[in-house]
């Protein structure tokens, strides 16, 4: 073959590559195709007594935009439950966790234990700031460094939510989660509630949280603090675990495990492609009777 015959067919092949739909199989099935236009929703479905439902079609799902149906042609992509998955295990190592922090970092560790062979996982620490403990990988060990960790200082919550976004931002894995464990006060941070939600959402994460403050906080504090932390897991998908500690919290993280290993991804194309920086509604209901869906309650439309 000659020179310019083989340089033809090379950016043929290059320009084929770069339309390829999201459902495509390339060499990588698990890596989001770089497009501003799809919406990538992550859905748990289960029945009343809290069981995952599984092997459900395409066809059993219908998702709705502001209160309007995505048309079926508009879905470009579906996957099943075995899609791999990436997430963060942010630890709260602020001095309010002093009696606790042992506790999470057990937790932590049943919840890396319960990654298959082709999840990942990365561990942050936040006290007065937040900082990298292990970077991602589908180890099951907890890194050294997180055993000579000492709860001090202040919460900066909300500033650990964006930073889990933003490394979540470069992964090639569509399922993405935030794991948290902290009693939920945030004190120090820079950035806002809505600012930590909204870098959730733009990632197309799923928040799990934790309330730590359930073992021993008085009243008032345990309820604002479960209540902020409830508030970022419904607004991403995801759900509040509250537990008595010892083997149930431990059991909860598994639980965590399990149900990012049991959801369901959609990928669509928005018909109304206006960028006005504008909040979009989100809805996803499944055609089978006493189902529960969870996914994230909205997205904000990119800006000019």
């Amino acid at each position: 073959m000659s020179f310019k015959r083989l340089l033809c067919a090379s950016l043929f092949l290059t320009l084929l590559s770069c339309y390829l739909p999201l459902g495509t199989k390339a060499q990588d099935d698990d890596v989001i195709r770089t497009s501003t236009e799809l919406v990538v929703l992550n859905v748990t479905v289960s029945d009343k007594a809290g069981q995952y439902m599984r092997s459900l079609k395409a066809g059993d799902f219908k998702v709705y935009e502001d209160g309007v149906e995505v048309p079926k042609s508009s879905i470009v992509s579906f996957e099943l439950e075995e899609a791999p998955y990436a997430a963060v295990v942010l630890l709260d190592s602020s001095g309010s966790m002093d009696t606790r922090f042992s506790l999470a970092r057990s937790a932590a560790i049943r919840f890396l234990d319960g990654l298959r062979d082709e999840d990942v996982a990365a561990v942050y620490r936040f006290d007065s700031k937040v900082e990298r403990v292990q970077e991602f990988s589908g180890g099951r060990d907890l890194a050294p460094m997180a055993y000579g960790i000492r709860a001090k200082g202040m919460t900066t919550l909300n500033d650990a939510i964006v930073q889990a976004a933003k490394v979540l931002a470069d992964r090639a894995e569509k399922r993405r989660a935030i794991v948290i464990l902290s009693d939920g006060m945030d004190t120090y941070s820079k950035a806002t509630s809505d600012k930590a939600v909204e870098s959730a959402l733009t990632v197309g994460a799923t928040i799990f949280a934790v309330d730590m403050s359930s073992l021993d906080t008085p009243g008032h504090a345990n309820k604002q603090s479960a209540m902020q932390l409830k508030s970022f897991a419904e607004k991403t998908g995801g759900r509040l675990v509250t537990t008595p500690g010892g083997p149930e919290l431990r059991d909860a993280f598994t639980s965590i495990a399990q149900e990012l290993s049991h959801q369901y991804t959609i990928a669509y194309r928005p018909t109304n492609t206006t960028r006005d920086g504008r909040w979009k509604a989100l809805e996803v209901k499944v055609d089978r009777e006493g189902s529960i869906v969870r996914t994230r309650k909205g997205y904000r439309a990119p800006k000019r």
